[in-house]
Order: structure tokens, then sequence, then C-alpha cells
């Protein structure tokens, strides 16, 4: 078996360049190569199981090898694999449509302005399906006359996607910066990361910065002055693009409560389509909610805070992690504006080869059936639950800073001390080197700078909950020393 391994990282590492990662780094030592999982376990070609809690980035919703989902894959092998959606339609598709713009009905009331998504747009990966939202609203603004020129705003630490259109919406320096050349200018208002506001003046306690907060929420009237600035140019923003309730990449943070409402009522009020990229949040990956326990919870994060955007993007969780499949959903405002006599040439000029994928899409509906299932909202109440409460002693170790749970992500930021919030330079490596001591411990996640992501499936038991955290604290005071309060 060993030998196998390291023929296995030998041909890696001879031939493959891997996402987001620093090769030279990753040439000095020998990589875990996966080969099977099940449930919230993988295990790699040495036979070594370790806890998967990153959902293998923030994919994997149900397990590994969930009979339901495999079943269903295996069911649509036995008719086909594939086929065009240029000029052809197929079942799953059509099906997993109807499904999605059935999940995407807002569960209350909707509020002044909240308009219907009737369309799906399928597509392959987040990006994609980014892509396609902002290419949509784009040119819907163009022609509905909203703007000749139409410009776009999203939050400071924005990341929605490698695209050169979905990096255009982007604020991350670190991954964009290197291609400014091929970029459009988008402009950006602070996102509401209470830990580390300028207009917070509480001193740092042991609890999430948004319980002990203390501010006049000036991210809010920023956020109006920007809309209202730009309104007074003349060029009103077209559209406004957010991770609603956790931005991910910007190192999971957390919107207060109200804070997404608002300024989706002041976007909305300028004139502005909202556009919701829901990639990392949804499918029930910001929790259950409160009160619900006698009717299904919304699937989507947007919907927590009551907002229905006019773009809604999904991926990594639509299949529940099984294979590239993304869709965009919208109005059916947005789609009449794309009709029109062939030699007008109004057509939606855009599209993917595997667009309408069987497989996707057979095991999409699969996974929608398994969340919207009584058992598996319980089961992901008790996660959320136990995550929450597992996650307090950790609050004892002075290298931890913040601490930020949204449903099932968390978010462990890691500080050199947690009086003075100074936190750890790059080159320092600090969230590697403790997700580092976590693999050798058996647990893998990957950071995001100094922020350690915990994101389990959602068949985690509560012991492996308290394995995954566990072994993050002793990674944590290994990497740093004991570190105690």
């Amino acid at each position: 078996m060993k030998t196998q391994k390291n023929h296995l990282a030998r041909l890696d590492q001879k031939y493959l360049w891997h996402p987001f990662t620093q090769m030279q780094d990753w040439l000095k030592r020998e990589p875990i190569v996966i080969v099977s999982g099940k449930g919230a376990t993988l295990r790699d070609a040495n036979g070594k199981d370790y806890l998967d809690a990153n959902s293998s980035i923030w994919t994997n919703l149900h397990g590994h090898q969930h009979p339901a989902i495999t079943s269903a894959i295996q069911r649509q092998l036995g008719r086909i694999a594939h086929s065009s959606a240029l000029g052809l339609a197929n079942e799953p598709a059509a099906l997993l449509a109807e499904k999605l713009v059935g999940a995407a009905r807002l569960p209350q009331p909707d509020l002044k302005g909240n308009p219907k998504l009737e369309k799906v747009f399928l597509s392959d990966n987040g990006s994609t399906a980014m892509e396609v939202a902002l290419k949509l609203a784009y040119e819907y603004a163009r022609r509905s006359g909203l703007s000749k020129n139409p410009k776009f705003l999203s939050l400071e630490g924005a990341y929605h996607g490698d695209t050169v259109g979905a990096v255009s919406l982007g604020h991350i320096d670190l991954f964009h910066k290197a291609y400014g050349g091929l970029l459009f200018r988008s402009d950006k208002i602070p996102a509401p990361y209470c830990y580390r506001c300028p207009f917070n003046k509480a001193k740092p306690q042991r609890a999430d910065a948004r319980e002990y907060v203390q501010c006049k929420r000036e991210c809010v009237g920023l956020a109006e002055k920007a809309f209202s600035v730009q309104r007074k140019k003349g060029n009103p923003y077209a559209g406004f693009v957010f991770e609603p309730l956790m931005q991910g990449a910007a190192g999971m943070i957390p919107q207060p409560k109200g804070y997404l409402r608002d300024v989706a009522e002041i976007a909305r009020s300028n004139g502005a389509q909202l556009i919701a990229d829901e990639v990392m949040t949804g499918f029930g990956r910001t929790g259950v909610g409160e009160g619900r326990a006698t009717k299904a919870p919304p699937l989507f994060a947007s919907h927590q805070e009551g907002v229905q955007p006019d773009f809604m993007a999904l991926a990594k969780g639509l299949t529940g992690g099984y294979l590239p499949m993304a869709a965009t959903l919208t109005t059916q405002r947005v789609f009449d504006a794309f009709l029109g006599k062939y030699e007008e040439f109004k057509t939606f000029f855009h599209g993917h080869s595997f667009t309408g994928n069987q497989l996707g899409a057979a095991a999409a509906l699969a996974s929608m059936e398994i969340l919207q299932s009584p058992k598996s909202i319980q089961e992901r109440r008790n996660l959320e639950t136990t995550l929450r409460k597992q996650l307090q002693p950790l609050w004892s170790v002075s290298q931890i800073g913040d601490m930020r749970q949204v449903g099932l992500v968390a978010g462990i930021e890691l500080v050199k001390n947690w009086q003075t919030k100074e936190p750890f330079a790059l080159r320092e490596r600090a969230g590697i080197r403790v997700c580092e001591a976590m693999a050798k411990r058996g647990v893998l996640t990957r950071p995001i700078g100094n922020v350690i992501v915990l994101m389990p499936p959602y068949c985690t038991t509560a012991s492996e909950v308290v394995r995954m955290v566990s072994t993050l604290g002793e990674s944590v005071r290994q990497v740093f020393g004991k570190g105690e309060l």
C-alpha cells in the first residue's frame, strides 16, 4: 500500500498544478493522497483515516458515498450520462429547474420589491454561475434603461470566483491584483466585520464580536452613502453583489442580524438589482434558524433575512458535492429582456459544453430530496447546536481572538494576543501550521489566512464534531505553546 502511495504522490508532484497552492512548498513534502471516503471520513493511500472538517472545500453536504445520491447517479448512468443543452432538452435538468424554483420561493410573505425567481440557467461551477449573473444583470440594465454604462457594488474582501468577470467583482488584492489589466472596475463598501470594525468601540471579549459590538451601524450608513453618491452622478449602480450572512474567502466574516435586509432595501430603493452569491451559503449551510421546528427551514441564506435577490448563484453543495454543477436563478422580467426575433440578436450568447448535464442534475435532485426531509432537517439542527457547544471551551486559548458561527459554518480567527487582536503576519503561516498539525491528528481542513474553517458534512456525528473541535484546540496549543488564559 505504501508503494502505491509513493507512486501516486510522485505522479502528482511531477505533473499536477494545484489551485491556490504555492507549488514550491507543495513539492517539499509528500502530499496526502485520498483514495476513498465514507460519511464524514476520508482515507488516504496509506490506509489512514481523516475527518473531512471542511466538507471537501465546502461542497460535500451529506457525506461521501451517500447511498441515495450514489443510486441516483447509477440509475442515470443506465440511461445516458450527457447530451447537449444547445437545441436539446433532457429530463433531469428540467426536473431540477422546477425543484430549484420551488425551493427559491420565499417562505414568508414577500417584502416590497422582492421578485420571484422563475428561470434557471445551468452551468458547472460557482465562478461560472456568478459570471452568468453578472452578464445578465449588465445587459438587462442596458436594455431596461437603468444604465448605459452599468456599474456594480460589492463588499470589501469580496471573492466571487476566478473567471474575469467574477474576479472584477472581488476585492481581495492577494488574489486579484495580478490580473488588474484584465479587469473592469467595481466599487466596494466596508464589510460588517464586527471583530475588526474601526467603528466598534467595545474592548475585546471572549465571545463572538457580534454579541458585544458597540457601534452606530456605520456600515449600513456607508452603504447608503455609496448608493446615494452614485445615483447623484446620474448612473446608479446596476447591481449590488453579496454573499448573504457569511462572507467565505474574506475570512468567514458574518453579518450581524438585520444588516443584509437593511442594505438590500437601500439597494432596491436606488434601483439596483440584487445579486446573491449563495455558492457557499446555499442548501442549508447557514443553518435551520430558530423557531422552525414544525416547518421546513429556508435552504438559502438570503431568505433568512427575508431578502429575495434578482439573481441567485448556486454551486458547491448543489449536487451534494458529487459532481461539478451550478445554477443561476433569475426573474421572468430579466428573461423577457432577452426575447426577440432571431435576427434581432437578443439571445443570451453564453453557454457551457456540460450545461444541464444529466448526471449532475440527477445527483442534485437526490441531494435536494434529502435536504428537505424531516430527518435531515433535525440532524442539521442537532449538528449546529453540538458545534456551537463544543466551540465554547476554545475561548480559553489566548491565540483565538474571535469565533464566529453561522449555522454549520465556523471561522476561528488566530491572533498573537486576544486582548490586542494583533494578527499574525502572512509569512508566519499561522493558519497553515495549525491545519498541518490537525492533519497529523487525522482532521483535514484548510485555512483562510489566519482563520481556521470548520464546515462539517451534515452527516457528521456528535463524537466526530467533538474530535474536530478538540483537535483544533490541541493543534493551536501545540503550534503556539499552551496559550491558556
